[in-house]
This record gives structure tokens, C-alpha cells and sequence, in this order.
């Protein structure tokens, strides 16, 4: 009895003892539940918010973007070069049109389904039936149907009038019609690789398009519409509208007419040379601005997929890239004889060459195994520095870089910044390779002194011409001059202007000196193809042989010449690139030197007072005084008015008995020259020997006729120099020989 209640009372303990074990286990699993779900909707509330508040939203809201209008290009004048044409777009508010079918259903009258409501549709906008019913039954990726769609965009004003006729008598719903842009360039290829242009979205694809797409795209705006809860009320309310705001204009550097200008000498020069292909730069050197930028062939900026026959490739891709690659800035190349511009300012700038130090040129050097030719296989014989230049030996610059050495000529060219991007803003720059001084040879130090081995690009070069050009500072190129808009009153407002970095690199007493030296290229060396008499022009010639599995070319050259005028302030820096001419001819001297002449004389032409509306700068011409002394005062007013001199008449006699500047003397047109009348007769059998480097040998001869003097002739072509240095006092009658020179160089 006693041990059998021992046991029952034993087993009740045990049994409490079990149910509270269970009880703990199951609050444990409670709480951990409890726990879980917290957790669970904790992290749909928080984290999944946004995707199930978008999944209840795509059930009654439908949003419609507006898109912004793109901001013009325009040239530096204000001209239109691209600009957003007005059509029209259509999307589909597809809960309120779906609101429509079940209107139309309970009330049996309108359009019940998108089989019956696309016909009309794409009648009224020239579309397949099937195309607009497809997009009328639109799906989101999760399978719902979705909110709102895009049947077409840019369409023109007739279809767009169209459907709103349509939508008007037939009172649809849900049927959007608004204003569209689509890009338009007014000048077709017209600077096609400088503007670039978009795709379908009209999202920049290449230049100016794609470097400042976000300018240009403004912002877009938006409508969001709600399904009302009543059925039988009006089927949506617009809860919410974001006007778009329209994109900027973007102002470029580029002047119209001179684009208009090199545009026309690089088409001549495609043809002329049969090249493969023709570029032309044209840049401000003191400011770093880009005045027009050209490269043949091109294509049309409306149609841009249209012509990739025309260009090699192995895909369509590829064709298209070639097409549209801007070669001035994606492109590099060995410069050849031009990058002697940079070997001189080198040397001159580290104190290793004078104006009298002199070179031997006997046609070649040899470095290791190899012979190293000049272009002029006879040689050139004894030179001085400015010599070298003129005649681009490079056998003397082989020589000049020797003297400098690899290290130093390494810095230098790195300072000028080949062997990294300029900076344009443009897609896509280049760097170009660049030797390490480490990893010269001999033959390599004295090849890249004359422009082989190194790659550039031919914004990166002009960048470093141009500071020779404006006394040694070097500033970063550039094709935007500011981006602006309109405020709500109309009022244009600066939003940008472009900072041009800039650093000196060299002095002007030394850049000045260079700059005289390219003059003499163009007097009397291989640029005189563009010597203009009264322009003081300098130049350089180069003529690079192509790479080709590995080894130099003996069939294919690019031939190049850079130029700047007035040499003594320069305005104007051009660049005149012919790659791969075919009719035999591949000096730059006749190849390049034709075609950037007549460029030059449309820009001086052009730039006297018309350039710029905001900084009118001219080029002047210089002339010759004349001589009338001995003659009567009206036959001389009319003899220096031919010239474009003005004069001053002082005293009150017939005849002019002394002038000053003497005859001879080379002035700036508009200048006065005063006529003296009265007192002692001076100097008058004396004159100024003027400078006829450059000249034919019949104008050469008429001008010193007309000052009294005589000529002796040695050669053919050109005159390439004079036995008596300009700016000398001598007597009429004196006797100059001229050496005539037709051979084009380098």
C-alpha cells in the first residue's frame, strides 16, 4: 500500500514534470515563431517595400514619361548646326484605355477590345494592325498587364492630326498624342564627326552628342494616372505631372565659315590625291579653341548607319566604327618631318644650338647596321640651324638629337604632352606611344628626333604647335565655348564656359626665333607651295612612311603641313593631313601645300574684321612701298592708293621730292606713308632692298623694276634666296641674284 502510493505519487510528478517540459518547448517554438514572423514581415515591410508597392501600384497607376527637348549646337556665331525638329509621339495609357473597353462593354456602344480598336489606329498612323495590338496588349514581366505603353515616336504632323481626329469623334480614352523632337542636322555631313549623333531614344551616340548628352537631354517629365475606385465615375484621374525641362545649348568654338572653308579643301584633296583619307584642323593658338575640324570621307549625321560599304571591316560593326571614328582625335600616327618643330624648340631651349652652328649633310648616317637616309639623297651639304629646318635635313637633325640625348629629349617631349590624352572634349582621344629614354637606342633617339618611332594624335600635336605659336604656353584644346539657356522670361543664361588649362613651356625670345625659321620653310623650303606674298606664313612639311607588318612601307605615306600666320602674331594655326595618296606623288610639299594655301586665303579673307563676333581680329597684308618720288603729287596719290596705302601730302609743291617709309620698305596695309613736297631732294637714287623670298621669278621681276634694280637667275621655280639681305640701303640700278628653286622636299 505504502509502496504503491510511493509509485503513484512518484508518476504524478513525473507527469508534471513532463507537461511542463512540453509547455517550455512549445512556448520555445511560439516565441522562435513569433520571432520568424516578426523577421518575415519586418523584411517585407522594409526591404520588399518598394517591390510589392510597385507590383500593387502596376495594378491600378500607369505612368507616362514626356520626354525633354534637346538643346541646340550651334557655332560660335550662333548658327544652327543640330538642332531638335518638331514631330509627335504616341503612347497608350493602357489602364485607361482598358477602362474604356469595360465602359464600352456595359454600355454596348464604342470599341470592346484591342482586335477592334487597333485598325483604326494604325490607319490613322500608318502602322500594322498587328504592331499596334500588340502593343495595346502589353504585359509587364511578371505577366500583369502593364500600366502604359509607347506605340510610336516621331512621327510627322499629318498622322499625328490623324489619330487626334480619330480620337476626338470617336471619344477614345487612354490614347496619347504629344509633341516629339528628332535630331536634325540642316547641313547633312556637314561637320559630322565634330557633332556626332543619337540613336532612336535620341541619346547621343559620338561627339559633341555623346561628350555633353547630359546638357543637351535635359530632364525628362512625367504623368502618372490612377484608376478611380468607383467603376461607374470617370475612369482615371491624373494624381501626378512633372513638366519636362528642356536640354541647354551647347555653343561650340567652331566658326561656320571656316568650317565651310576646310571642308572644301579636304573634299578637293580626297579627290586630287585619290587619297584614302583627308583632315583638316584649324585652331585659335591663343586660346586653344578648335575653328573647324574636317576629316574625309564622313557621313551623314540623319542617316548615320547609312555608308558603311563604303569602309573596310570585317563586320558591319566594324565598318560603322571606321566610319564614324574621328580620326584627328581617335587616331594616331608617326608625324614625321613636322615633329622637327618640337626637336628644335628642345635644343633651343636647353642652350644646345645657336643660329650660326652648323650641320654637314651628305645624304645619310650610319647608327649600328643601319643607314639612315635624308630625303635629299645627294645631301645637303654645310647648314646652319635655321637651315636644317628650312631644308628638313634630317641627317642635321640626326645630328641635333645626338646633342640633346635621350633623357632630356624624353622630358621634352613629355612636357609638350605627347604620350597622354590633351583633353579635348571629345570621345575617345588617343594617347600615342612614346618611347621610354630607358629603352633608346641610338638609332632610336636620332629616328624620333625626325619624327619617327613616337606616335600622336593630331589634336595632341597642334596643341604643342600652338604653343610655339603664341610664345610658349601650352593650352588645352577645346570644342566647347559655353553651354547656356532660357530662363522663364526668355532671358539667356550662362550656365558653363570652358576653362582651358594652360602652362608655360617655353620662352618667347625662343619661340619667336622658331617662328622666323618656319618662315624661311615657306619662303624658300618644302612649304613654299604656300607662300602668299605679303602674309608672313610659317610652315612645316612632313612625310611619314606607314608602318605595315612591322616594317616601313615603300608604297604608302601620310603626308602632312602645319601652319601658323602672321609669324610674328599668330592668329591662326592650321593642319592639312593627306593619308595615303594614290596618284604617285607623296611629298607633302605638292601634296598638302596647294590645298592648305587656298585654305589660308579664304581664312585671311575671311578674318579681316568678320572673325569672331565677340574678339574681331584681322590678318593684314603687307605690301611694298612704291616708288613715286620725281613723280607729281596726284600720279602718286593714285600709284600708293593702288596698294592699299594711305598718304599724307606735306608741303605745297607739284612733285614728291622724299618719302618716308623709302621705297623698298615692306608696310601693313592701311598704312600712311608721308610724301614730302618741299625742301631737299634725298636719297633719290637710293631704295630698300625688299624681301622676294617666295616670289615668282615675274613678280620678283616686276618689283625690282619698279624700284630700279636688276636681277641675275640661277635656276628654275621659286626664288629661294637673294645675294642682298632684306632691309638694306642701296642704289638703283644694283644688281641681286636670285636662286630659283622648283624641288619639293619632306
Amino acid at each position: 500500500m505504502i509502496d504503491g502510493g510511493i509509485w503513484v505519487k512518484n508518476s504524478r510528478f513525473r507527469d508534471k514534470a513532463s507537461m511542463k517540459k512540453r509547455m517550455s518547448l512549445a512556448l520555445v517554438g511560439l516565441t522562435f515563431l513569433f520571432f520568424v514572423l516578426s523577421v518575415r514581415l519586418a523584411y517585407i515591410m522594409i526591404g520588399k517595400h518598394a517591390e510589392y508597392s510597385a507590383m500593387a501600384k502596376e495594378q491600378w497607376t500607369s505612368e507616362v514619361k514626356i520626354d525633354a527637348r534637346r538643346g541646340r549646337i550651334l557655332d560660335r556665331n550662333g548658327v544652327e548646326l543640330a538642332v531638335s525638329a518638331n514631330v509627335y509621339r504616341v503612347d497608350f495609357d493602357l489602364n485607361a484605355i482598358r477602362a474604356y473597353y469595360k465602359k464600352s462593354i456595359e454600355n454596348n456602344k464604342g470599341y470592346k477590345s484591342s482586335a477592334e480598336l487597333a485598325p483604326l489606329i494604325a490607319e490613322a498612323v500608318g502602322m500594322e494592325t498587328k504592331d499596334v495590338q500588340k502593343k495595346l496588349d502589353t504585359k509587364l514581366p511578371s505577366g500583369k498587364d502593364a500600366g502604359a505603353a509607347t506605340l510610336i515616336r516621331r512621327i510627322e504632323k499629318q498622322q499625328a492630326d490623324n489619330l487626334k481626329k480619330l480620337i476626338e469623334e470617336k471619344k477614345l480614352s487612354g490614347i496619347i498624342v504629344s509633341p516629339d523632337t528628332k535630331r536634325y542636322y540642316p547641313n547633312g555631313s556637314f561637320l559630322s564627326h565634330v557633332l556626332g549623333s543619337t540613336n532612336s531614344d535620341g541619346k547621343g551616340l559620338t561627339g559633341v552628342e555623346l561628350q555633353y548628352d547630359s546638357a543637351l537631354s535635359g530632364v525628362p517629365g512625367r504623368k502618372i494616372t490612377e484608376l478611380e475606385s468607383q467603376s461607374g465615375g470617370f475612369p482615371y484621374t491624373i494624381s501626378q505631372f512633372t513638366n519636362p525641362v528642356d536640354g541647354k545649348d551647347v555653343t561650340l568654338t567652331i566658326d561656320e565659315n571656316i568650317q565651310f572653308f576646310a571642308e572644301s579643301v579636304a573634299s578637293q584633296a580626297l579627290i586630287d590625291h585619290k587619297a584614302k583619307a583627308v583632315s583638316v584642323l584649324v585652331m585659335d593658338p591663343k586660346t586653344g579653341e578648335i575653328l573647324a575640324m574636317v576629316n574625309k570621307p564622313d557621313f551623314d549625321p540623319n542617316n548615320p548607319y547609312d555608308g558603311i560599304e563604303n569602309f573596310v571591316g570585317e563586320t558591319d560593326g566594324e565598318k560603322l566604327q571606321k566610319m564614324w571614328r574621328n580620326r584627328l582625335v581617335n587616331d594616331t600616327f608617326e608625324p614625321g618631318s613636322i615633329f622637327k618643330v618640337i626637336t628644335a624648340i628642345t635644343a633651343m631651349e636647353e642652350g644646345l644650338v645657336s643660329e650660326n652652328d652648323t650641320f654637314t649633310c651628305n645624304g645619310s648616317l650610319t647608327y649600328g647596321n643601319r643607314r639612315i637616309k635624308c630625303w635629299k639623297s645627294g645631301g645637303h651639304g654645310t647648314q646652319t640651324f635655321g637651315e636644317i629646318i628650312q631644308n628638313s635635313c634630317n641627317v642635321g637633325f640626326m645630328q641635333l638629337g645626338e646633342k640633346i640625348g635621350s633623357e632630356t629629349l624624353v622630358e621634352y617631349i613629355k612636357k609638350f604632352g605627347f604620350g597622354q590624352i590633351s583633353g579635348v572634349d571629345l570621345p575617345g582621344e588617343a594617347k600615342g606611344i612614346i618611347k621610354k629614354a630607358a629603352n633608346m637606342s641610338i638609332t632610336d633617339l636620332v629616328t624620333i628626333a625626325f619624327g619617327q618611332t613616337n606616335t600622336v594624335n593630331s589634336v595632341q600635336y597642334m596643341a604643342a604647335f600652338n604653343t610655339v605659336a603664341n610664345g610658349g604656353s601650352w593650352i588645352q584644346p577645346h570644342i566647347m565655348k559655353e553651354i547656356t539657356h532660357k530662363d522663364e522670361n526668355g532671358t539667356r543664361v550662362m550656365d558653363e564656359s570652358f576653362e582651358a588649362t594652360t602652362k608655360k613651356l617655353a620662352s618667347e625670345e625662343n619661340t619667336a626665333q622658331l617662328r622666323q625659321y618656319l618662315e624661311r620653310v615657306v619662303t624658300s623650303g618644302s612649304g613654299k607651295g604656300t607662300f602668299m606674298e605679303g602674309y608672313h606664313i610659317g610652315g612645316k612639311t612632313g612625310t611619314a612612311q606607314k608602318v605595315e607588318n612591322g616594317t616601313y612601307s615603300s608604297s604608302k605615306y601620310l603626308s602632312t603641313f602645319v601652319g601658323m600666320a602672321p609669324v610674328d602674331d599668330p592668329k591662326v594655326t592650321i593642319m592639312v593631313s593627306v593619308d595615303e595618296p594614290g596618284t604617285g606623288v607623296y611629298y607633302a610639299g605638292p601634296v598638302c601645300t596647294p590645298y592648305a594655301k587656298t585654305l589660308f586665303t579664304n581664312i585671311f579673307n575671311y578674318m579681316e574684321g568678320k572673325f569672331s563676333s565677340e574678339n574681331a581680329v584681322s590678318i593684314v597684308k603687307e605690301v611694298t612701298v612704291p616708288e613715286v618720288r620725281g613723280k607729281n603729287i596726284e600720279e602718286a596719290k593714285k600709284i600708293i592708293k593702288e596698294q592699299k596705302l594711305e598718304c599724307e601730302v606735306v608741303g605745297n609743291g607739284s612733285y614728291v621730292k622724299s618719302m618716308t617709309p623709302f621705297p623698298g620698305y615692306a608696310v601693313k596695309e592701311g598704312s600712311k606713308i608721308t610724301l614730302y613736297t618741299e625742301g631737299e631732294a634725298e636719297n633719290l637714287t637710293r631704295v630698300i632692298m625688299p624681301d622676294i623670298r617666295g616670289y615668282s621669278l615675274e613678280k620678283a621681276s616686276a618689283l625690282l623694276g619698279s624700284l630700279g634694280l636688276k636681277y641675275s637667275v640661277d635656276g628654275e621655280g621659286m626664288v629661294q634666296s637673294q645675294s642682298i639681305p632684306y632691309g638694306e640701303l642701296i642704289e638703283k640700278g644694283t644688281t641681286v641674284k636670285l636662286e630659283l628653286n622648283n624641288e619639293y622636299g619632306d
